[in-house]
Protein backbone atom coordinates (compact mmCIF):
# COMPACT_ATOMS: atom_id res chain seq x y z
CA UNK A 1 0.00 0.00 0.00
CA UNK A 2 1.34 3.59 -0.89
CA UNK A 3 1.91 6.05 1.37
CA UNK A 4 0.16 9.25 0.96
CA UNK A 5 2.74 11.86 0.13
CA UNK A 6 4.08 14.74 2.73
CA UNK A 7 2.28 17.65 2.70
CA UNK A 8 4.18 20.57 1.12
CA UNK A 9 5.32 23.10 4.42
CA UNK A 10 3.56 26.38 4.33
CA UNK A 11 5.64 28.93 2.70
CA UNK A 12 7.57 31.52 4.80
CA UNK A 13 5.99 34.57 4.36
CA UNK A 14 8.98 36.80 4.22
CA UNK A 15 9.70 41.01 2.82
CA UNK A 16 12.41 41.75 0.65
CA UNK A 17 14.94 43.97 2.17
CA UNK A 18 17.94 45.39 0.87
CA UNK A 19 21.32 46.96 2.31
CA UNK A 20 25.01 47.30 0.51
CA UNK A 21 25.51 44.12 0.42
CA UNK A 22 22.62 42.82 -1.44
CA UNK A 23 18.74 41.60 -1.21
CA UNK A 24 17.51 38.92 1.38
CA UNK A 25 14.28 38.09 2.61
CA UNK A 26 13.50 39.02 6.12
CA UNK A 27 10.72 37.22 7.94
CA UNK A 28 7.45 39.12 7.16
CA UNK A 29 6.34 39.61 11.06
CA UNK A 30 9.84 40.16 12.71
CA UNK A 31 10.41 43.76 13.73
CA UNK A 32 13.95 43.42 12.98
CA UNK A 33 15.57 43.95 9.23
CA UNK A 34 18.41 42.72 6.89
CA UNK A 35 21.25 44.14 8.99
CA UNK A 36 19.91 42.15 11.87
CA UNK A 37 19.50 39.13 10.20
CA UNK A 38 23.01 39.00 8.76
CA UNK A 39 24.30 39.35 12.49
CA UNK A 40 22.23 36.47 13.59
CA UNK A 41 23.73 34.32 10.88
CA UNK A 42 27.45 35.89 11.65
CA UNK A 43 27.90 36.13 15.39
CA UNK A 44 26.22 32.35 16.95
CA UNK A 45 28.65 32.86 19.60
CA UNK A 46 27.59 32.63 23.42
CA UNK A 47 23.62 31.76 22.78
CA UNK A 48 22.98 34.81 24.72
CA UNK A 49 21.02 37.27 22.50
CA UNK A 50 20.63 41.32 23.24
CA UNK A 51 17.35 40.23 24.76
CA UNK A 52 18.62 38.11 27.97
CA UNK A 53 19.88 41.93 28.74
CA UNK A 54 16.67 43.87 29.80
CA UNK A 55 18.64 46.83 30.97
CA UNK A 56 20.95 47.19 27.63
CA UNK A 57 17.67 47.18 25.61
CA UNK A 58 15.88 49.77 27.76
CA UNK A 59 19.34 52.06 27.57
CA UNK A 60 19.08 51.85 24.02
CA UNK A 61 15.26 52.36 23.37
CA UNK A 62 15.79 55.36 26.21
CA UNK A 63 18.95 56.72 23.90
CA UNK A 64 16.88 56.62 20.92
CA UNK A 65 14.10 58.90 22.18
CA UNK A 66 16.56 61.24 23.67
CA UNK A 67 17.87 61.69 20.15
CA UNK A 68 14.31 61.74 18.40
CA UNK A 69 13.43 64.74 21.05
CA UNK A 70 17.06 66.11 20.60
CA UNK A 71 16.66 66.38 16.89
CA UNK A 72 13.49 67.52 16.55
CA UNK A 73 13.61 70.44 18.90
CA UNK A 74 16.51 71.25 16.72
CA UNK A 75 14.68 70.94 13.71
CA UNK A 76 16.91 68.34 12.34
CA UNK A 77 13.88 65.14 12.29
CA UNK A 78 10.38 65.98 11.11
CA UNK A 79 8.13 65.73 14.17
CA UNK A 80 5.58 63.74 12.61
CA UNK A 81 8.45 60.73 12.32
CA UNK A 82 9.67 61.76 15.31
CA UNK A 83 6.69 61.34 17.23
CA UNK A 84 5.65 57.89 15.93
CA UNK A 85 9.86 57.14 16.80
CA UNK A 86 9.31 58.49 20.66
CA UNK A 87 6.11 56.40 21.03
CA UNK A 88 7.86 53.22 19.69
CA UNK A 89 10.75 54.14 22.30
CA UNK A 90 8.31 54.07 25.06
CA UNK A 91 6.95 50.97 24.24
CA UNK A 92 10.12 49.08 24.13
CA UNK A 93 10.90 51.16 27.21
CA UNK A 94 8.13 49.28 29.43
CA UNK A 95 9.00 46.02 28.03
CA UNK A 96 7.40 45.32 24.40
CA UNK A 97 9.44 43.52 21.62
CA UNK A 98 12.18 42.48 23.79
CA UNK A 99 12.48 39.50 21.99
CA UNK A 100 12.70 40.85 18.73
CA UNK A 101 16.49 41.40 19.80
CA UNK A 102 17.77 39.02 18.46
CA UNK A 103 21.51 39.70 18.00
CA UNK A 104 24.45 37.75 19.92
CA UNK A 105 25.67 39.64 22.84
CA UNK A 106 29.81 38.93 21.46
CA UNK A 107 29.87 40.06 18.02
CA UNK A 108 32.36 42.31 15.60
CA UNK A 109 31.99 45.42 14.27
CA UNK A 110 32.08 47.44 18.07
CA UNK A 111 28.51 46.73 18.80
CA UNK A 112 27.14 48.30 15.62
CA UNK A 113 24.75 45.05 14.96
CA UNK A 114 23.09 45.54 18.37
CA UNK A 115 22.49 49.24 17.36
CA UNK A 116 21.29 48.31 13.96
CA UNK A 117 18.96 45.35 15.58
CA UNK A 118 17.46 48.51 17.83
CA UNK A 119 17.28 51.01 15.33
CA UNK A 120 14.98 48.24 13.15
CA UNK A 121 13.02 47.38 15.88
CA UNK A 122 12.57 50.90 16.74
CA UNK A 123 11.69 51.71 13.02
CA UNK A 124 9.22 49.11 12.03
CA UNK A 125 6.97 49.79 15.14
CA UNK A 126 6.59 53.50 14.32
CA UNK A 127 5.98 52.78 11.13
CA UNK A 128 3.27 50.60 12.12
CA UNK A 129 2.29 53.55 14.68
CA UNK A 130 1.90 56.06 11.40
CA UNK A 131 -0.07 53.41 9.35
CA UNK A 132 2.83 51.72 7.28
CA UNK A 133 3.81 47.92 7.21
CA UNK A 134 7.12 46.94 8.32
CA UNK A 135 9.98 47.53 6.10
CA UNK A 136 8.32 50.58 4.50
CA UNK A 137 11.54 52.57 5.03
CA UNK A 138 10.95 55.12 2.20
CA UNK A 139 8.39 56.53 4.91
CA UNK A 140 10.49 56.22 8.26
CA UNK A 141 14.44 54.82 7.95
CA UNK A 142 16.10 53.26 10.65
CA UNK A 143 19.29 55.07 9.44
CA UNK A 144 18.22 57.86 8.36
CA UNK A 145 15.86 58.70 10.92
CA UNK A 146 16.06 56.52 14.38
CA UNK A 147 19.90 56.63 13.81
CA UNK A 148 19.85 60.74 12.95
CA UNK A 149 22.98 62.65 14.52
CA UNK A 150 24.04 59.13 15.57
CA UNK A 151 26.68 56.51 15.56
CA UNK A 152 27.11 53.11 16.98
CA UNK A 153 30.23 54.61 18.03
CA UNK A 154 28.65 57.27 20.68
CA UNK A 155 25.51 55.39 21.57
CA UNK A 156 26.63 51.51 22.28
CA UNK A 157 28.95 53.20 24.76
CA UNK A 158 26.37 55.30 26.68
CA UNK A 159 23.98 52.69 26.62
CA UNK A 160 26.39 50.08 28.48
CA UNK A 161 27.11 52.84 30.97
CA UNK A 162 23.23 53.32 31.41
CA UNK A 163 22.55 49.31 31.85
CA UNK A 164 25.95 49.22 34.26
CA UNK A 165 24.14 52.27 36.03
CA UNK A 166 21.06 50.12 36.80
CA UNK A 167 22.83 46.71 37.77
CA UNK A 168 24.99 48.01 40.00
CA UNK A 169 22.52 49.44 41.65
CA UNK A 170 20.78 46.10 42.70
CA UNK A 171 24.02 44.93 43.26
CA UNK A 172 24.32 47.98 46.17
CA UNK A 173 21.50 47.01 47.43
CA UNK A 174 22.18 43.22 47.76
CA UNK A 175 25.30 44.07 49.37
CA UNK A 176 23.82 46.18 52.05
CA UNK A 177 21.21 43.08 52.62
CA UNK A 178 24.66 41.03 53.73
CA UNK A 179 26.68 43.51 55.19
CA UNK A 180 22.78 43.61 57.39
CA UNK A 181 22.97 40.11 57.81
CA UNK A 182 26.92 40.04 58.64
CA UNK A 183 26.30 42.80 61.20
CA UNK A 184 23.62 41.44 62.64
CA UNK A 185 25.62 38.25 63.39
CA UNK A 186 28.47 40.19 65.11
CA UNK A 187 25.50 41.44 67.60
CA UNK A 188 24.33 38.47 68.00
CA UNK A 189 27.93 36.55 68.50
CA UNK A 190 28.90 39.68 71.12
CA UNK A 191 30.34 37.32 73.64
CA UNK A 192 30.93 34.56 72.17
CA UNK A 193 34.83 33.98 73.11
CA UNK A 194 37.24 32.02 70.32
CA UNK A 195 40.48 32.17 69.36
CA UNK A 196 41.96 33.81 66.47
CA UNK A 197 44.34 32.29 64.26
CA UNK A 198 47.04 33.37 61.62
CA UNK A 199 48.52 31.45 59.10
CA UNK A 200 46.18 29.04 60.68
CA UNK A 201 48.12 28.55 63.73
CA UNK A 202 46.54 29.42 67.18
CA UNK A 203 46.57 33.13 67.58
CA UNK A 204 45.25 35.22 70.29
CA UNK A 205 41.45 35.45 72.02
CA UNK A 206 38.77 37.56 70.26
CA UNK A 207 34.67 37.17 70.13
CA UNK A 208 33.06 35.30 67.15
CA UNK A 209 31.35 39.19 66.72
CA UNK A 210 34.41 41.04 66.02
CA UNK A 211 35.16 37.74 63.28
CA UNK A 212 31.94 38.80 62.19
CA UNK A 213 31.78 42.50 62.17
CA UNK A 214 34.76 42.55 59.75
CA UNK A 215 33.17 40.83 57.31
CA UNK A 216 30.25 43.14 57.74
CA UNK A 217 32.87 46.18 57.40
CA UNK A 218 34.78 44.96 54.36
CA UNK A 219 31.52 45.01 52.39
CA UNK A 220 30.57 48.45 53.45
CA UNK A 221 34.08 49.60 52.40
CA UNK A 222 33.54 48.20 49.12
CA UNK A 223 30.11 49.56 49.04
CA UNK A 224 31.82 52.93 49.28
CA UNK A 225 34.15 52.32 46.80
CA UNK A 226 31.89 50.64 44.02
CA UNK A 227 29.96 53.99 45.05
CA UNK A 228 32.62 56.04 43.66
CA UNK A 229 33.39 53.90 40.70
CA UNK A 230 29.76 54.55 39.75
CA UNK A 231 30.05 58.25 39.05
CA UNK A 232 32.65 57.20 36.30
CA UNK A 233 29.10 56.39 34.26
CA UNK A 234 28.19 60.01 34.23
CA UNK A 235 29.89 61.15 31.64
CA UNK A 236 28.52 60.10 28.02
CA UNK A 237 29.75 60.52 24.67
CA UNK A 238 26.38 61.11 22.78
CA UNK A 239 27.06 63.81 19.95
CA UNK A 240 30.76 62.49 19.38
CA UNK A 241 29.08 60.37 15.99
CA UNK A 242 31.55 58.05 14.27
CA UNK A 243 34.84 59.29 15.96
CA UNK A 244 34.03 62.28 18.58
CA UNK A 245 34.04 65.35 16.07
CA UNK A 246 30.76 65.23 15.71
CA UNK A 247 30.37 64.91 11.95
CA UNK A 248 27.03 64.83 10.70
CA UNK A 249 24.86 65.93 13.81
CA UNK A 250 24.06 69.52 14.50
CA UNK A 251 26.38 71.64 16.39
CA UNK A 252 23.68 71.45 19.31
CA UNK A 253 22.94 68.45 19.60
CA UNK A 254 25.40 67.19 22.18
CA UNK A 255 24.18 69.43 24.97
CA UNK A 256 20.85 69.28 23.58
CA UNK A 257 20.65 65.05 23.95
CA UNK A 258 22.51 64.95 27.11
CA UNK A 259 20.20 67.33 28.91
CA UNK A 260 17.20 64.76 27.44
CA UNK A 261 18.84 61.71 28.47
CA UNK A 262 19.13 63.68 31.46
CA UNK A 263 15.83 64.22 31.99
CA UNK A 264 14.36 60.73 30.99
CA UNK A 265 16.72 58.49 33.17
CA UNK A 266 16.36 60.81 36.28
CA UNK A 267 20.81 60.57 36.27
CA UNK A 268 22.92 64.00 36.14
CA UNK A 269 24.49 63.20 33.04
CA UNK A 270 27.14 65.07 31.64
CA UNK A 271 28.82 65.34 28.26
CA UNK A 272 32.54 64.92 28.34
CA UNK A 273 35.09 67.35 27.55
CA UNK A 274 37.10 65.77 24.89
CA UNK A 275 34.87 63.29 22.42
CA UNK A 276 37.66 62.19 20.76
CA UNK A 277 39.21 60.98 24.00
CA UNK A 278 35.61 59.38 25.02
CA UNK A 279 35.22 57.47 21.95
CA UNK A 280 38.38 55.67 22.28
CA UNK A 281 38.73 55.46 26.09
CA UNK A 282 37.33 52.41 27.91
CA UNK A 283 39.03 53.40 30.74
CA UNK A 284 36.10 53.64 33.20
CA UNK A 285 35.00 50.10 32.23
CA UNK A 286 38.15 48.90 33.76
CA UNK A 287 38.38 50.91 36.43
CA UNK A 288 34.73 50.00 37.49
CA UNK A 289 35.44 45.99 36.62
CA UNK A 290 38.51 46.55 39.22
CA UNK A 291 36.20 47.31 41.64
CA UNK A 292 34.17 44.38 40.64
CA UNK A 293 37.03 42.13 41.43
CA UNK A 294 38.14 43.95 45.00
CA UNK A 295 34.33 43.06 45.75
CA UNK A 296 34.80 39.62 43.99
CA UNK A 297 38.29 38.99 46.20
CA UNK A 298 36.91 40.14 49.40
CA UNK A 299 33.90 38.03 49.23
CA UNK A 300 35.78 35.11 48.01
CA UNK A 301 37.69 35.21 51.04
CA UNK A 302 35.06 35.53 53.86
CA UNK A 303 33.63 32.65 51.94
CA UNK A 304 36.95 30.36 52.46
CA UNK A 305 36.48 31.33 56.16
CA UNK A 306 32.76 30.77 56.47
CA UNK A 307 34.14 26.94 54.99
CA UNK A 308 36.94 26.65 57.52
CA UNK A 309 34.82 27.84 60.63
CA UNK A 310 31.83 24.96 59.54
CA UNK A 311 34.68 22.19 58.27
CA UNK A 312 34.02 19.17 60.30
CA UNK A 313 31.78 18.17 61.79
CA UNK A 314 34.53 15.91 64.31
CA UNK A 315 37.67 16.23 62.31
CA UNK A 316 37.40 20.37 61.67
CA UNK A 317 37.58 23.40 63.32
CA UNK A 318 33.56 22.60 63.81
CA UNK A 319 33.34 26.33 65.44
CA UNK A 320 30.08 27.57 63.52
CA UNK A 321 27.15 25.65 61.59
CA UNK A 322 26.01 26.99 58.35
CA UNK A 323 22.52 26.27 57.15
CA UNK A 324 21.83 22.83 55.83
CA UNK A 325 21.17 23.04 52.39
CA UNK A 326 21.02 19.64 50.99
CA UNK A 327 22.96 16.47 51.02
CA UNK A 328 26.52 16.49 50.17
CA UNK A 329 26.96 13.20 49.06
CA UNK A 330 25.78 10.56 46.66
CA UNK A 331 28.17 7.47 47.99
CA UNK A 332 28.75 9.39 51.76
CA UNK A 333 25.69 9.20 54.52
CA UNK A 334 24.75 12.11 56.28
CA UNK A 335 27.74 14.40 54.81
CA UNK A 336 26.39 18.40 54.50
CA UNK A 337 28.60 20.64 52.51
CA UNK A 338 29.01 23.87 52.52
CA UNK A 339 27.52 24.51 49.09
CA UNK A 340 26.62 28.30 49.33
CA UNK A 341 29.79 29.75 49.97
CA UNK A 342 31.02 27.04 47.37
CA UNK A 343 28.86 29.15 44.92
CA UNK A 344 30.28 32.51 45.59
CA UNK A 345 33.50 31.25 45.36
CA UNK A 346 32.89 30.37 41.87
CA UNK A 347 30.98 33.38 41.36
CA UNK A 348 34.36 35.45 42.64
CA UNK A 349 36.78 33.33 40.33
CA UNK A 350 34.56 34.56 37.23
CA UNK A 351 34.34 37.87 38.33
CA UNK A 352 38.27 38.07 38.36
CA UNK A 353 38.93 35.96 34.94
CA UNK A 354 36.24 38.78 33.58
CA UNK A 355 38.34 41.52 34.54
CA UNK A 356 41.45 39.90 32.93
CA UNK A 357 39.00 40.16 29.75
CA UNK A 358 37.99 43.54 30.42
CA UNK A 359 41.42 44.30 30.42
CA UNK A 360 42.92 43.07 27.54
CA UNK A 361 39.48 44.30 25.13
CA UNK A 362 39.87 47.79 26.50
CA UNK A 363 43.66 47.49 26.33
CA UNK A 364 43.61 46.13 22.56
CA UNK A 365 41.57 49.29 20.96
CA UNK A 366 43.55 51.04 18.44
CA UNK A 367 43.33 54.51 17.64
CA UNK A 368 39.84 56.45 17.47
CA UNK A 369 38.10 53.36 18.24
CA UNK A 370 37.56 50.14 20.43
CA UNK A 371 35.76 47.72 18.36
CA UNK A 372 35.71 45.46 21.63
CA UNK A 373 32.93 46.80 23.17
CA UNK A 374 30.51 44.12 23.03
CA UNK A 375 32.68 41.51 24.94
CA UNK A 376 33.35 44.47 27.38
CA UNK A 377 29.87 44.62 27.81
CA UNK A 378 29.33 41.33 28.27
CA UNK A 379 31.84 40.20 30.75
CA UNK A 380 30.68 43.25 33.05
CA UNK A 381 27.32 42.82 32.78
CA UNK A 382 27.83 38.94 33.93
CA UNK A 383 30.36 39.76 36.55
CA UNK A 384 27.52 42.55 37.99
CA UNK A 385 24.20 40.14 37.91
CA UNK A 386 26.32 37.01 39.02
CA UNK A 387 27.62 39.50 42.16
CA UNK A 388 23.94 40.25 42.57
CA UNK A 389 23.26 36.57 42.83
CA UNK A 390 25.62 35.61 44.79
CA UNK A 391 25.21 38.19 47.25
CA UNK A 392 21.78 37.67 47.69
CA UNK A 393 22.36 33.73 47.70
CA UNK A 394 24.66 33.86 50.66
CA UNK A 395 22.53 36.40 52.77
CA UNK A 396 19.37 34.61 52.65
CA UNK A 397 20.31 31.00 52.47
CA UNK A 398 23.64 31.17 54.60
CA UNK A 399 24.78 34.19 56.77
CA UNK A 400 21.31 34.53 58.16
CA UNK A 401 21.07 30.59 59.67
CA UNK A 402 24.59 30.49 60.61
CA UNK A 403 24.78 29.54 64.46
CA UNK A 404 27.72 29.13 66.68
CA UNK A 405 28.68 26.04 68.52
CA UNK A 406 29.59 27.73 72.22
CA UNK A 407 30.70 25.14 73.91
CA UNK A 408 33.55 23.90 71.31
CA UNK A 409 34.61 27.17 71.26
CA UNK A 410 34.81 27.92 75.25
CA UNK A 411 36.33 24.77 75.61
CA UNK A 412 39.19 25.44 72.71
CA UNK A 413 39.91 28.79 74.20
CA UNK A 414 40.80 27.09 77.67
CA UNK A 415 42.91 24.91 75.63
CA UNK A 416 45.18 27.43 74.08
CA UNK A 417 48.24 28.20 74.57
CA UNK A 418 47.23 32.07 72.85
CA UNK A 419 46.07 33.09 75.77
CA UNK A 420 49.68 33.13 77.31
CA UNK A 421 50.02 36.57 75.13
CA UNK A 422 47.87 38.46 77.49
CA UNK A 423 50.40 37.91 80.37
CA UNK A 424 53.44 39.07 78.45
CA UNK A 425 52.94 42.41 80.34
CA UNK A 426 52.99 40.85 83.85
CA UNK A 427 55.37 37.66 83.71
CA UNK A 428 57.44 38.94 80.97
CA UNK A 429 58.19 37.08 77.18
CA UNK A 430 60.24 34.66 78.75
CA UNK A 431 58.54 33.41 80.73
CA UNK A 432 55.36 33.70 79.14
CA UNK A 433 57.37 31.04 76.18
CA UNK A 434 58.24 28.59 78.87
CA UNK A 435 54.79 28.16 80.08
CA UNK A 436 53.95 27.90 76.31
CA UNK A 437 55.84 25.42 75.30
CA UNK A 438 55.38 23.12 78.59
CA UNK A 439 51.37 23.64 78.09
CA UNK A 440 52.25 21.92 74.28
CA UNK A 441 54.46 19.58 75.56
CA UNK A 442 52.31 18.29 78.82
CA UNK A 443 48.76 19.12 77.36
CA UNK A 444 47.99 21.19 80.49
CA UNK A 445 46.15 24.72 80.58
CA UNK A 446 48.04 27.91 80.54
CA UNK A 447 46.36 28.94 83.44
CA UNK A 448 47.08 26.11 85.88
CA UNK A 449 50.69 26.13 85.08
CA UNK A 450 50.77 29.87 86.12
CA UNK A 451 48.88 29.47 89.11
CA UNK A 452 51.43 26.66 90.10
CA UNK A 453 54.65 28.41 89.31
CA UNK A 454 52.88 31.75 91.66
CA UNK A 455 53.55 33.75 88.67
CA UNK A 456 50.64 35.74 89.23
CA UNK A 457 47.84 35.97 91.82
CA UNK A 458 44.85 34.10 90.94
CA UNK A 459 42.77 37.51 91.16
CA UNK A 460 44.91 38.94 89.01
CA UNK A 461 44.94 36.39 86.54
CA UNK A 462 41.14 35.92 86.37
CA UNK A 463 41.47 39.59 85.63
CA UNK A 464 44.00 39.61 82.77
CA UNK A 465 42.40 36.21 81.28
CA UNK A 466 38.91 37.36 81.43
CA UNK A 467 36.91 38.15 78.04
CA UNK A 468 36.62 42.08 78.29
CA UNK A 469 40.71 41.73 78.74
CA UNK A 470 41.71 39.53 76.10
CA UNK A 471 39.68 40.97 73.60
CA UNK A 472 40.37 44.60 73.30
CA UNK A 473 43.43 47.27 74.64
CA UNK A 474 43.28 47.63 78.70
CA UNK A 475 45.47 48.79 80.78
CA UNK A 476 47.88 47.06 82.97
CA UNK A 477 46.63 45.77 85.99
CA UNK A 478 48.95 46.02 89.06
Amino acid sequence: MMSSPAAAPEPMHTRLEHDLIGEREVPHDAYYGVHTLRAVENFPISGQCVSSKPDLIVALATIKEAAAQANMELGVLDRTLGDAIVAACREIRQGALHDQFVVDLIQGGAGTSTNMNANEVIANRALEILGHPRGAYEHLHPNEHVNCSQSTNDVYPTAMKLAAWVGIERLMEAMAKLREAFADKAKEFADVLKIGRTQLQDAVPMTLGQEFGTYALMLEEDEARLERAMQLLREISLGATAIGTGIASHPDYAAKVCEKLSALTGLELHTASDLVEATQDCGDFVQLSGVLKRVAVKLSKTCNDLRLLSSGPRAGFNEIDLPARQAGSSIMPGKVNPVIPEVVNQVAFEVIGNDVTITMAAEGGQLQLNAFEPIIFYSLSQSIEHLTAACRTLEMHCVRGITANRERLHTMVEQSIGIVTALNPYIGYRNATKIALEADRTGRGVYELVLEKKLMPKEQLDAVLCVEALTKPQPWLK
